[in-house]
């Protein structure tokens, strides 16, 4: 027997979604006493200046009593996220072209000022 097995954590069924940067993992494993929960890691690679690389890994731990609520908070905040902003992605990572709001407000603020925004001078004042 394994070590693994022996810690009551064998893994019965896996699947990997690959996200850029992220690597998110969905295993189902097995406990002490047979019963199967699930985890969910995320695993962020990270570049050192030197090319060198190591991973940041995130896991949750599921278990059966909670997957009700559990997916019903998942699909209710990713309900209200497509809602509010609809299924566009909208990033710099994602978008070559994007520009974030601040950058559109700076932009709107250094265009060409009409003859509106001057105030009249006159030098014989000065």
């Amino acid at each position: 027997m394994s070590e693994r097995d022996a810690m009551g954590q064998e893994e019965i069924h896996s699947k990997v979604l690959r996200a850029g940067r992220r690597t998110y993992f969905f295993d189902v494993r097995s406990t002490k006493a047979g019963d199967y929960y699930l985890t969910i890691t995320e695993s962020k690679k990270f570049t050192h200046d030197d090319g060198s690389f190591h991973y940041k890994k995130h896991k949750i731990y599921l278990y059966k009593e909670d997957f009700t609520a559990f997916r019903e908070n998942v699909e209710e905040m990713m309900d209200f996220i497509i809602n509010e902003k609809g299924s566009e992605v909208i990033s710099e990572r994602h978008q070559k072209d994007f520009k974030k709001e601040e950058d559109e407000t700076a932009v709107e603020n250094t265009e060409t000022p009409t003859t509106e925004s001057f105030t009249d001078v006159d030098f014989d004042d000065i």
